[in-house]
């Protein structure tokens, strides 16, 4: 399964990029397993995927829980949590 991920505020800052394609090992099927290989691969990610409570994330533009299924496709997008006003 390939996927478009994009990285907004400190997490861009981290990973020190805005985003990238990424084909998907076997076994990820849900933004919370997402989460965990991001984390696995170490430096930037590892350190913004250490705390899965404080991200948000979004799939095809739809803020979503962690436990969201993806599909072949899908853009997922992670940031901090927001405010409004």
């Amino acid at each position: 399964m390939k996927l478009k991920l994009l990285y907004f505020a400190w997490l861009r800052q981290e990973i020190g990029n805005a985003g990238e394609e990424l084909q998907l090992p076997a076994g990820v099927a849900t933004v919370e397993q997402l989460m965990s290989h991001l984390r696995s691969r170490g430096g930037g990610y590892a350190h913004a995927f250490a705390e899965d409570a404080v991200l948000r994330a979004a799939v095809n533009k739809k803020v979503v829980d962690i436990s969201q299924s993806l599909s072949d496709g899908d853009e997922v997008a992670f940031f901090p949590p927001f405010t409004g006003g």
